[in-house]
This record gives C-alpha cells, structure tokens and sequence, in this order.
C-alpha cells in the first residue's frame, strides 16, 4: 500500500518560515520523481515545486527564491522549505509522487497539509 504523509503545516506571519515533510512508503522511493502541489479555496491545484530522481528542480515563479524543494532518499522524504511567506502562499499543501515506465505512469497524492500565512 502506497502512503504520501505531509506535516509541518500550520499558522505563520506573512515574512515567516515553514518546512514541510512529506514520507513515503510502498514505493521505492529513489525512482520517483516528487513535486508539491497547493490548492486555494476556490482555485485549481498548481504545481508549486517538483524534484526528480536524479535531484533537478524545477519552481512555480511566484515561489523562486523563496521556496527550496530537497530529498533525502535515505529517508524516503521530500521537503519543502518555505521563506518569506506571503498571505497568498495560503492553501493546502499536497506531496505528489510519480514515475513514468514503459506501459504507464504511476501517480500517488498525499493527503495535503493546511499552510496559513496571516497576522
């Protein structure tokens, strides 16, 4: 059974930090290429950051040089450091795993985590 878990959301003044978490079990871990998602109230979900296996990163413009995507494969964790926060950077947060292979890809979702940046 495949599980994407995500914690360290949570409430945050608009200029503050967050990292969040993200494990993974049943899959391995090192072939997947990962990404963070956010969705809004009343938006579509949008790619926020992504990672490969290989380790390239790849960012939404409203987060360049704020947001650092990062993997520990040892740990079968992606993480998602967020500076500089913004009230708009409000959303839920979802980890995303997937692997293209000769006869299909593989998509799996976490849960999602609540990020709220407020004063």
């Amino acid at each position: 059974q495949v599980q994407l878990v995500e914690s360290g959301g949570g409430l945050v003044q608009p200029g503050g930090s967050l990292r969040l978490s993200c494990v993974a079990s049943g899959i391995i871990f090192s072939f997947y290429d990962m990404g963070w998602y956010r969705q809004a109230p009343g938006k579509q979900r949008e790619l926020v950051a992504t990672i490969t296996s290989g380790g390239s990163t790849k960012y939404t413009d409203s987060v360049k040089g704020r947001f650092t995507i990062s993997r520990d494969n040892a740990k079968n964790t992606v993480y998602l450091q967020m500076n500089s926060l913004k009230p708009e950077d409000t959303a839920v947060y979802y980890c995303h795993a997937h692997l293209s292979v000769r006869g299909g890809d593989y998509d799996y979702w976490g849960q999602g985590t609540q990020v709220t940046v407020s004063s």
